[in-house]
């Protein structure tokens, strides 16, 4: 096997299978053609090479011996020169014949070599920030959240107002027609969060209960379905019921009613603490973030394209798993940001390089400093994710427990080397 360096860290691996190894590929495959032909006075399997040939054509033959010698080639040479290939190889086969030796060529991305800086130095001149202290500010914020997420549904018999939580029987008509989804009955929102188009909630406010309302609105220029945008519609609302929010006081009984509280105080203290360790968290975050850019940025890195690729393919699957738990799906957000999947994904590639420096040079740095990732914590962290998965249906069947653990193990090494820069 020769290997020729190609630019941006790709290789070309030229083979040649000599003519009486090659045969025998040859053999092999004529022979596994044999067991799916109907040949008089043969068994399934058995018939010579010259009979399988004339029945199945030569073409045949040698397209899955070469198939089966190039796995085998390529396989066995990786394994044994210690190659670490990522993606598929692209085969180019120059000489192929029964009785000569068999010459074909893989070019296929490989690991790229890194040449790092003096990543101590650079861990060591970055500014680590104290994280400010939660103040009364924070603390009344955090309360007013509590707050609204205990407060009760009160019905009562006024005029809906901002801030209301009703339930609406509606039509939407368009040239006289409803259209598609523009009907429902007790459908729920709060007046003032503006989930419908400009206009709408705010014909609301005044109507109570059993009060029915029709008014005209246009749907907005820029809306997401194309054959409604700038539209004139008339809409016919029947008010079903107003809720209005009572809030609970904040006392001591209310922060005994959140939990293992003996008083207002403690939970006031609780939040503190809470708050605190989160603005920690966001300083330690945005440390490392930096601490890693730079020394990425200083590395000598030569990206093969595939892992650019690979990261753009791994966002979008991040995004769409957001878009899911927020109830919608990537053609409905990608119609109201007016963009195609191609337009979003190009608009990432120097996030995705980033990304990909910054996770091999994490990689580099555990490699040259001998930090593992302990095998009881990996496995610790899968039982954590199983058990997890459990609670979904048919999650846990789907679940590639290799790519599982590569993840976990991954998350865990980049997570030492972190705590070992912040150690320099």
């Amino acid at each position: 096997m020769d290997i020729k360096k190609l630019p941006k860290s790709q290789v070309e691996l030229k083979f040649t299978v000599p003519s009486d190894e090659f045969d025998r590929f040859l053999e092999n495959a004529a022979a596994e053609i044999s067991k799916d032909l109907k040949i008089d006075g043969f068994r399934p399997g058995k018939a010579p090479f010259d009979v399988v040939e004339k029945k199945a054509g030569s073409e045949k033959i040698l397209a899955h011996g070469a198939e089966k010698a190039i796995k085998k080639t390529y396989v066995d040479a990786i394994l044994k020169g210690h190659i670490e290939v990522i993606g598929e190889p692209k085969i180019n086969i120059s000489k192929i014949a029964k009785g000569n030796d068999f010459e074909f060529t893989a070019t296929v991305a490989v690991m790229p070599k890194i040449e790092l800086p003096n990543y101590r130095s650079i861990a060591k001149s970055i500014e680590r920030k104290n994280p400010e202290k939660a103040g009364e500010k924070e603390i009344e914020k955090e309360l007013e959240t509590l707050q609204k997420s205990r407060a009760k549904l009160v019905t009562v018999a006024r005029g809906a107002r901002k801030g209301d939580r009703v339930e609406i029987d509606f039509d939407v008509f368009v040239d006289g027609k409803i259209i598609d989804g523009g009907s429902a009955k007790n459908h729920p929102l709060t007046i003032g969060e503006n989930y419908f188009i400009p206009g709408f909630e705010d014909n609301l406010v005044g109507m109570g209960e059993k009060d029915k309302k029709e008014f005209d609105l246009a749907f907005p220029k820029d809306y997401h379905q194309k054959d409604l945008s700038g539209k004139p519609a008339r809409f016919k609302v029947k008010m079903k019921i107003v809720q209005e929010k009572e809030l609970p006081k904040i006392n001591d009984d209310f922060a005994k009613s959140l939990g293992d509280f003996e008083n207002f105080e403690a939970l006031k203290k609780s939040l503190s603490e809470g708050i605190n360790l989160e603005q920690e968290k966001k300083e330690s975050e945005k440390w490392r973030t930096e601490t890693i850019e730079k020394i990425a940025g200083e590395s000598k890195i030569e990206l093969p394209d595939i892992l650019i690729d690979q990261e753009l393919e791994k966002m979008l699957g991040e995004m769409e798993q957001n878009i899911a738990s927020m109830g919608m799906d990537l053609e409905t957000y990608l119609g109201n940001i007016k963009k195609s999947k191609d337009e979003l994904v190009e608009g990432w590639k120097d996030t995705a390089e980033k990304r990909v420096r910054a996770a091999l040079v994490l990689r580099e740095i555990a490699a040259g400093e001998e930090i593992k990732a302990p095998a009881e914590e990996v496995e610790q962290e899968i039982n954590k994710a199983m058990a997890y998965y459990k609670t979904i249906p048919d999650m846990e069947k789907n679940i590639d427990m290799e790519k599982l653990y590569n993840y976990i193990q991954g998350i865990i090494l980049n997570e030492k080397v972190f705590q070992f820069l912040e150690k320099l």
